[in-house]
Formats: C-alpha cells, structure tokens, sequence
C-alpha cells in the first residue's frame, strides 16, 4: 500500500502530495504542461526542422498520451506487475505543479536497469525486496525528466518535493526501495545530493553534425567503415525490398496489424512475453500518430518487416522492431540507417537506438551515459549497493572511454559530440 503524503510548507507555497492509481484522474493538459509538452498531439511540420532549438523537452514517452495508453491497452495494472501509483504535487487549490510516472513493481522486468542481483541477495538475508517503487516510463529504456514540474520559479522546489516523498512512501509503506531511471543527469546529480546512490550505464547515440545527406555522414566514416555501411546497406534492399516511411493517417490497423506480427515473433523470441499488447499500438496511433514513424520493408507486395520510432523535439527514437522474413543486414537497414537518414533530411540532432548494443559503435553510433538513482531503506543493503555501484560507476566509465576511442570516425575530422 502506498500512502499519500501530508501536505508540506514550501518557501511560496504550501504543497500537497498525493497518489493516484490511473491517469484518468489528471487533466492531460496539465500533465504535459509538467512534462514540458505543449500537446501531446503534434504536427509532423511542427517537429521539424525548428524543434531542434527547443531543447530537450517535448519527450513524448513522458506524455499523458503515451502514459495513459499504457493503461488503457493493458499493458500496465491488472496482473503486470506495474500497478500505477503517479505521485501528483499540487498546491492547496488542487492546481497541480508537478508529477512523476511511478508504478509499485511486483518484479523487475521491462525496465533496462538490472536490479535482480539485489533483489536475490536481500531475499537471501531474509528481506522482501518487492514490491518496490519504480519511477520509470515502462518499457522503455530512453532517457527523460522523471520528475516533472510546471515551469516556473516553483519548480525546483517541486522536484525536491517529489524527491522526498519518494523516499518518505519507500520507509512508510515499509517497500525496500524506490528507483528512477533513466532520468536526466541534472535529476541524477540532484538525487544523489538527497541521498540517493547513483548508477550509470550507457547507450549508443548517433549525433548529426549537420550533415546534408547520407553520403555526407559516410564521408566522415574512416574508409574501411564507409565501404561496409553501403555494402550492408546493398545487400539488405537486394531481394527487391522496398523500405516505406509511414506516419500520422498513414497507421492504418492493417498497418498495425502487420506490425503487431513482426513485433509478436521477434519479441517471443527475444523476451519470451512481449510487452506491449495490439491495443497499445492502436491508441497511440489515434492519439499521437504524428509523432509516430513506421519503418516499413514490403517484399513482393508483403510487409515483412518493420521498425517503430517516435520523435522528440530534436531527437528520434528507435523502439521495437520485428520481421516475418529474415534477411542479411535488414534489421541494421530499417532501425540504424534509415533512422540516421530520417534525422538528417529533417535537421534532427540525434538518433537514440535503444538500450545496449555494441555492434552499433560501427554503424557511427557513439556511446552516451544513461543514469537511475536508488533510494534503499535497508541500511545493510544500502551499503552493500553502494559499493557495488561505486565499482561499476568506474568500469561503465572506462569502458565508454575506451569504446569511444574505437569509434569509426575519420582522425582528421573533429570529435563528434
């Protein structure tokens, strides 16, 4: 049982924290107006090319939309194990000011940030990890506020607020702990000044350096890299597949149909249950198609495989891929280079291609840290955490150091970012 919080005096303000268990019960404009969107609901020439001077709002994971399709689909509540408790920050006149995607966990599956170690040595010791908080957008590993607050000279505060209540429900409901991942590094340095310990990983990212085209990124590539990319790019189109861009009205559920296929037998495979129900898909193409990006390879009339991506203000995101027919180098073709060709025809900054994955170092994606921070209230396993973090801290660092170094960028030109 997670309890509400007592309201609390602020500097201006005096605020009250609360929980509730569906999205249903907060206005979707004033949720996003938290998460810094201005709609859940933008346009496709909204997105591009002058977003990538609005910085790095507008994260449509952290969405009402987004969140709520999860909801509604199924995907979380019932048996999931991910049973909604998003904490609300509201002055005393119910105007909220802020708010957290936070879920009680039942387990640890579907996050990317792997705690299972700790749980199994805690249940050793004779302790109950779960349930456990989990301040996280669901099945999906890309980073975002987690901690949401209205603009404003307020805000600060009110991520500090949300921080507490964090910790104080994890101690008063007698839960091991609470967790935010994936979160930005200004939220990570700020929770570990509150007391929460700090983890790292990292990711691979794509940067655009102003590239006018494709061939203009590939110019970059040492020779050696340049010459692999076209020959995989070649060979994944050469049994006469067509790669097709689809977004806004053109996700039509036939489209989602072929989709949920591909996503079905790659993600059994992969995972054993995927996540995300046919619903899902369905939703978030009614309510934020526009900010959806299919790419779809159809062979000999049939769609055969696809990749889904969602856009940010100056970011595209990859997510879920699958295929119903397998083909050399067409998974590289549909999730790295056709997201890196999209970003650059639309002047995006960055492709984020999911969590993990070294073999993306050679493709011109560059390794970027990703951070969660950890409230325990166990003091034995606190410290056993935070010297195991301490460690890994280290090793992620010294092993993004060395990555880096192997990059396969030209020694003549600049650094990439």
């Amino acid at each position: 049982m997670v309890d509400p919080i007592a309201s609390r005096p602020m500097t201006d303000i005096e605020l009250r924290i609360r929980h509730v268990t569906t999205l249903t019960d907060v206005a979707a404009v004033d949720w996003d107006a938290c998460a810094g969107l201005a709609s859940a609901q933008v346009s496709h020439e909204e997105l591009s090319p002058s977003l990538s001077t609005r910085g790095q709002t507008d994260n449509p994971f952290v969405s009402h939309a987004f969140l709520y399709a999860l909801e509604q689909a199924k995907c979380v509540g019932g048996r999931t194990g991910w049973q909604p408790r998003h904490l609300l920050a509201e002055a005393t006149d119910g105007h909220l000011l802020g708010c957290a995607p936070c879920y009680l966990k039942t387990h640890s599956q579907g996050e990317y940030v792997f705690d299972q170690g700790w749980a199994e040595a805690f249940e050793r010791a004779g302790g109950d990890y779960y349930p456990k908080l989990q301040v996280a957008v669901p099945f999906t590993p890309v980073t975002g506020p987690r901690l949401l607050a209205r603009p404003g000279p307020l805000a600060e505060q009110v991520r500090g607020a949300l921080a507490d209540a964090l910790a104080e429900i994890t101690t008063a409901s007698e839960l091991s702990s609470a967790h935010v991942t994936f979160l930005t590094e200004a939220e990570w340095t700020a929770l570990g000044q509150r007391g929460f310990l700090q983890r790292t990983d990292q990711q691979f990212h794509w940067q655009n350096a102003g590239y006018a085209t494709f061939e203009d990124f590939l110019a970059a590539l040492a020779s050696r890299k340049r010459k692999s990319i076209r020959r995989e790019r070649k060979e994944a189109l050469a049994p006469g597949i067509e790669v097709h861009w689809l977004t806004g009205s053109d996700l039509t559920e036939d489209i989602w149909d072929a989709f949920f296929a591909f996503y079905m037998d790659t993600g059994s495979r992969k995972w054993g249950r995927p996540y995300l129900t046919r619903a899902f898909f369905s939703i978030v193409g009614a309510t934020m198609g526009d900010r959806i990006l299919l790419m779809m390879a159809k062979r000999a009339g049939r769609w055969i495989a696809g990749a889904i991506n969602f856009l940010g203000s100056d970011t595209i995101y990859g997510r879920n891929w699958g295929a119903v027919e397998h083909h050399p180098f067409l998974h590289f073709e549909l999730c790295y280079y056709q997201a890196i060709d999209y970003a650059i025809q639309n002047k995006l900054r960055r492709v984020e291609a999911g969590a993990q994955g070294e073999h993306k170092l050679a493709r011109g994606y560059l390794p970027h840290t990703t951070y969660s921070a950890h409230f325990i209230a166990n003091p034995g396993l606190r410290r056993a955490v935070a010297e195991y973090l301490a460690r890994e801290r280290s090793y992620v660092q010294a092993a993004g150091e060395e990555l880096a170094a192997a990059a396969p960028f030209r020694k003549d030109l600049p650094e990439q970012d």
